[in-house]
């Protein structure tokens, strides 16, 4: 900000007041993955707009995976990870390699860094503080049911424990692993989760932080990003393949949360840095916005 004008200064914190006002006491859901969450100055960014949201009177919920640092623990141990249209087949010693990644190593250091920026955070991962309960999941696929192991679908969430956390001024931050009816983890994909959270919360916003600046008509090419999609046109791309593989089950689930009653849905590229506070604060934003359309 140093090479800016003060003008140039003053418009920018004037154009943000109006979305100050606006979006003050709203939940915004923000699931964080890909390699968003590799790329240390991106993350660190990424959850210092987290800390500054929260500041604003915002109610940032974060919701996140961790695919690639669990590839690498189970390349450590000799496991070659095998997925089915974007979700992780997990057999036991899978599931017991994504508990710990995600609970111990991820959560733990995204609280360590929002902690250290001045904010207050906490993770919803077990005991009194769990909010994701789910079922095994059979994928359905035009081949017929596909069992991927300890893998499930969100049936509840305890609204109740992540509301007043983040109405207390503190950050919830939740790890996408829920517990079955007989308290056993199970593997949930994150972008599932994330959509799940937001319709429970009646969320004013839910941000997909990735590795990707959103949906491309080309993914050759970068400046093939189509800026507004609805979900008749999201549901044609997909049968036409520009929608594919790990991507369907983030458009799924964003078309869920639309369908669901979320206001809008953003899939930003998380590489770029303060994307978060750019797709919330301005009027241009950045990535792609998807509404639910006509």
């Amino acid at each position: 900000m140093q090479d800016i004008d003060a003008t140039t200064k003053s418009g920018v914190l004037i154009e943000a007041l109006g979305y100050f006002r606006r979006f003050r006491g709203s939940m915004i859901v923000i699931k964080l993955g890909g390699s968003a969450m590799e790329d240390a100055e991106s993350l660190r960014a990424t959850l210092q707009d987290v800390v500054f949201l929260e500041t604003a009177g915002l109610r940032p919920v974060l919701v996140h995976g961790g695919g690639k640092a669990i590839d690498r623990a189970m390349a450590d141990v000799g496991l070659l990870p095998k997925k089915v249209r974007g979700r992780r087949i997990t057999d036991d010693a899978t599931l017991s390699i994504v508990v710990r990644v995600l609970r111990e190593e991820v959560c733990s250091g995204i609280l360590r860094q929002i902690r250290d920026f001045g904010g207050r955070a906490v993770g919803l991962h077990g005991g009194s503080q769990q909010a994701l309960f789910g079922e095994k999941l059979l994928l359905e696929t035009a081949e017929g049911p596909v069992d991927l192991g300890q893998v499930g679908h969100i049936t509840r969430i305890d609204r109740r424990v992540i509301e007043d956390f983040a109405i207390g001024g503190v950050v919830p931050v939740i790890p996408s692993v829920a517990l079955d009816p007989q308290g056993k983890w199970l593997n949930i994909n994150a972008d599932t989760a994330a959509a799940a959270v937001a319709l429970a919360l009646g969320a004013e916003k839910l941000v997909f932080l990735s590795d990707t600046p959103g949906i491309l008509m080309d993914k050759s090419r970068p400046n093939s990003l189509i800026p507004t999609l609805d979900a008749k046109s999201c549901l044609d791309l997909m049968r036409r393949n520009i929608i594919d593989e790990g991507m369907i089950p983030k458009v799924e689930a964003c078309l869920d949360a639309l369908r669901g009653g979320v206001k809008k849905v953003h899939l930003v590229d998380g590489r770029s840095r303060h994307a978060l506070m750019l797709e919330v604060f301005t009027d241009k934003g950045i990535g792609t916005e998807m509404i639910l359309g006509s």
